[in-house]
Parts: structure tokens; C-alpha cells; sequence
């Protein structure tokens, strides 16, 4: 696995590469005769989110690869080892792919024939001159051919000498490739549908924002599959932004009970990975700055090896539901969200006057929920009341994100970060008095438990504690 950060640009048949040697030393050229069979649904799913999934033969990387986007020029590449099959995708590829394929079958949709002359510049940037035959597949082959170059960052590349080889390139005439990639420029495929909106309507706002988020969450599902470093975060991150739009602009895209109860199931879902994650981790920390005559027991085992277990576990169960009929439903609600969507009357308004009172909507509702809470005069029943608190202080935050007001969402950030240290605090212990018991039962001495607890209990106390004091601060903004 690897991201590739590259520079594409069309050139005419007699362009010269221009002389880089003033940029530092140039190895090359060296050639190559490139073969690759590119994979996607009947329909080019793949191809019409800019994903490309190839069986490639010649060069120094011959193999599977699978390129996601990531940004403009960047795309995470998978790399697997070549196969004897062209009518089999590895099955782990195969999986990768799943959120955008969603039980359809992958099949040989074209060939890129490419004879390729390759310049290594300084061992930093790699300058790739490509003359391409493309053949799209099918009952009647149809074929293109012309020529690109690629100018692409090296690992431990500089992207300043990147920029320099582009600007280079460009004074000789080459001009930045009107496609992402090759096989985009030879299938043309359609992008996913997007409603029609008039500009600077409240409803083209929400859909904007619905439809960044779709693609994050769909971004993310490959990362969370692989089990990925903050992958399945992002990944409940966005379904929670989603449902949190979908909610606080109700007045805006209608009928979406539905895919809310859908967002919340994945939500769940994700959730119990990236808990169990941020538990194990949390204790680790803890038991590292502990004075070492504290430690005692196997505590390290059952709170880093039994809690990552549980962590696998949480993971297979992810990944079961992520390859079924149920996920995909919700993805393909989503994208009809985002393409046909049921919009009400606020949808035709102006965007500013209407969202900004969603806005404000939302922040009462934060009000609201805290003046609930404090009218309670049981203490146990009023720190469940502010759990309330927490969670309409994260719906305005995100609906304010959403709009761009950026003072409204990090007053409600402020409010969600010391409710949500307090919550994680009594959560923590729940934990641990769950495993001092399993030590218990086993025998083992549950010393180092007790005093994990006090930790985290003075960090609940703490939390709250605070929390007057930035209330008092973010009413007074």
C-alpha cells in the first residue's frame, strides 16, 4: 500500500520533454512496454468515482493495483502480487471495492496498451512519457490512442521539486490532463448524479454538504475494511454528520426518517471498534506513566490483549455487515439522497436568512437541554440529563460546520469536548470494574485496578467541575 502524488498532463504527438537537468540529476530514459486490463461493473461504478482497478504486466511494479482518490492528484494505491487469472479478481480487492460495486459482478472493461520512457530525477520524482493504445472492451472493441506524460513524487519525494518538474513541463507545452487517469479519459463515465438546485437556494447548500459527506463516509469504508489508523472514526464521523444534517434540515430534504434509523444502526456499529480502540488505548497510556511497583498482576494483558481481541471481534462483525444487502441499501438511500431528493418548501429559499436559523434552532436546543438538566434535583438523574446536553451541543456543532459558521461550532465544540471528557471518565470505570472482576474471579490481584479508577474518576470529577466555567464563557460569546 502506498499514495501516489502525481502531476497528469496532455501533450501532442511531437512534444519534447523539455531538459531537467537543472533540477538535479536525471537517470533515464529507460523503457517499458506496459499491458493492463482494467476491471469494473457493467455500468463503470468504479470508473464514475474515479477508482481504478487494473491487472497491469511489465514495469518494475507489475502486479494488482487498486487506486482510490483521496484528494486532487493523490490516490491511495493497494498493490497485490500478479496472478495467473485475468477472469478472477483477488478476493481481497474484491472486498476493497464493495461499497461502490454492492453486489455486482467485476469484469474486463478495457485495455491500455502503453510504451512507456521513464526519467528518475534526483531519485525524488519520477517523469514518465507514455504513448497509449486504449481498447474498450466489448461486442465491438472501440480504440483511442495518444500520448501523456506523468510527473510523480518518489517516496520521500519533494513536492517542491514536483511543482518545479510541472512548471517545467507546462513552459514546454504540456497542458494539465483534462482526466483524473487513462481510464477515465478512454471510458468516459458519467459522475454520480447530483440534484439541480438554483444557486444560492438553502436547498443547494444541504445538498452540497450531503453529498461531501456521502463521499467521506464512502472514502473511509476501504480504510475501515483494512482496519486502517482512524479509519472506522472517520468513518462514524460521517454518519453522524449525516444523520445530524438530515435532522436539523428536516424543513429542508424531507422523508429521511428511514435513512437516519440506517446512519444510527452503522453508527452503533462503527462504534463498538472504535470504543473498544479508544479504551485500550487509554489504558495503556495510563499504565505507562504508572510508577512501575503499581503495576501489578497481568492487568496489561487483559486491558491491551482481551480488549483488542474484543477489537477483532468488533472488526469481523463490521466487515460482515458492510458486505451485506443492509449496507447497501443504506448506500444506494443515500445516493438517491443526494440525486432525487424529497425537498420541502425551505429548499427554494435563500440559503443564509434559512440556514442561519436552523443554526440558531439548534443552539437553543443546547439551552434547552441544559436548563432541563439543572432543574433536576437528583444528582444521578441530572448528570443523565446532561448527556442531553452533549448530544444537542454535537448536532449544533455539526450543523453549524455544515454552514460554515465557524464561532457557533467551536462554542458548541467547547460545550461537546468537557461533557464528552466526563462521559469517557465514568465510561472508563464502568469498564474497569468489569475486568477488576474477571481478575477477581481468575485469582489475580486487582490492586493496579483500583488505582486506574481513581484516575479516572478524577477526570470525570474534573470535567465537571469545568464545565461551569466554560458554560458561563460560551454564553458570554
Amino acid at each position: 500500500m502506498g499514495i501516489e502524488i502525481e502531476d497528469k498532463f496532455d501533450v501532442p504527438d511531437d512534444y519534447e520533454i523539455p531538459d531537467l537537468g537543472k533540477l538535479g540529476e536525471v537517470l533515464g530514459p529507460r523503457s517499458y512496454q506496459l499491458v493492463a486490463l482494467y476491471y469494473d461493473t457493467p455500468d463503470l461504478r468504479l470508473a464514475a468515482r474515479g477508482i481504478t482497478l487494473r491487472r497491469r504486466r511489465g514495469g518494475a511494479d507489475a502486479g494488482w493495483h487498486l487506486k482510490l482518490p483521496k484528494a486532487k492528484g493523490v490516490r491511495q494505491e493497494i498493490q497485490l502480487p500478479l496472478t495467473r487469472s485475468t477472469k478472477h479478481v483477488p478476493q481481497e480487492l474484491t472486498e476493497l471495492v464493495q461499497a461502490y460495486t454492492r453486489g455486482a459482478g467485476l469484469a474486463a472493461v478495457a485495455e491500455l496498451e502503453t510504451r512507456r520512457s521513464v526519467r528518475v530525477l534526483s531519485g525524488l520524482v519520477e517523469v514518465a512519457d507514455d504513448r497509449v493504445k486504449g481498447t474498450v472492451l466489448g461486442d465491438t472493441p472501440q480504440v483511442e490512442r495518444w500520448r501523456e506524460v506523468e510527473a510523480e513524487l518518489l517516496e520521500h519525494g519533494d513536492p517542491q521539486l514536483l511543482a518545479k518538474v510541472g512548471k517545467r513541463l507546462r513552459k514546454a507545452g504540456a497542458v494539465p490532463a483534462g482526466s483524473g487517469s487513462k481510464l477515465a479519459r478512454l471510458l468516459k463515465p458519467s459522475p454520480p448524479a447530483r440534484a439541480r438546485i438554483g444557486g444560492g437556494t438553502a436547498g443547494e447548500v444541504v445538498i452540497d454538504y450531503l453529498a461531501g459527506q456521502v463521499q467521506a463516509l464512502l472514502s473511509q469504508d476501504p480504510r475501515t475494511r483494512r482496519a486502517e489508523e482512524d479509519a472506522v472514526h472517520q468513518m462514524r464521523v460521517a454518519c453522524r454528520r449525516l444523520r445530524s444534517a438530515l435532522k436539523a434540515f428536516k424543513s429542508v430534504v424531507r422523508d429521511t426518517e428511514r435513512t437516519q434509523d440506517e446512519l444510527k444502526w452503522l453508527g452503533v456499529l462503527l462504534g463498538e471498534a472504535r470504543d473498544l480502540e479508544v479504551t485500550r488505548a487509554r489504558f495503556a497510556r495510563h499504565l505507562k506513566n504508572l510508577s512501575p511497583e503499581l503495576v501489578v498482576g497481568p492487568i496489561q494483558v487483559r486491558l491491551g490483549d482481551d480488549l483488542g481481541a474484543r477489537e477483532d471481534e468488533a472488526y469481523v462483525r463490521i466487515r460482515e455487515a458492510l458486505g451485506g444487502e443492509r449496507y447497501y441499501a443504506l448506500l444506494d438511500a443515500l445516493d438517491d439522497l443526494v440525486a432525487k431528493p424529497s425537498l420541502g418548501k425551505a429548499a427554494k429559499k435563500p440559503a443564509d436568512p434559512t440556514l442561519a436559523d436552523v443554526a440558531d434552532k439548534n443552539w437553543r436546543r443546547v439551552t434547552k437541554a441544559y436548563d432541563t438538566a439543572q432543574a433536576i434535583p437528583d444528582e444521578e438523574r441530572r448528570e443523565i440529563a446532561m448527556h442531553d446536553v452533549r448530544k444537542a451541543a454535537k448536532r449544533a456543532r455539526y450543523t453549524a460546520e455544515a454552514l460554515g459558521m465557524d464561532t457557533l461550532a467551536e462554542r458548541a465544540e467547547s460545550i461537546q469536548d468537557v461533557l464528552g471528557l466526563h462521559q469517557d471518565g465514568v465510561i472508563a470505570q464502568e469498564t474497569l470494574a468489569k475486568e477488576a472482576e474477571g481478575a477477581r474471579q481468575a485469582g489475580e490481584d486487582t490492586f493496579t485496578y483500583g488505582v486506574l479508577v481513581g484516575i479516572e474518576r478524577a477526570t470525570a470529577d474534573r470535567a465537571q467541575a469545568d464545565f461551569p466555567t466554560v458554560w458561563a464563557k460560551v454564553q458570554a460569546q
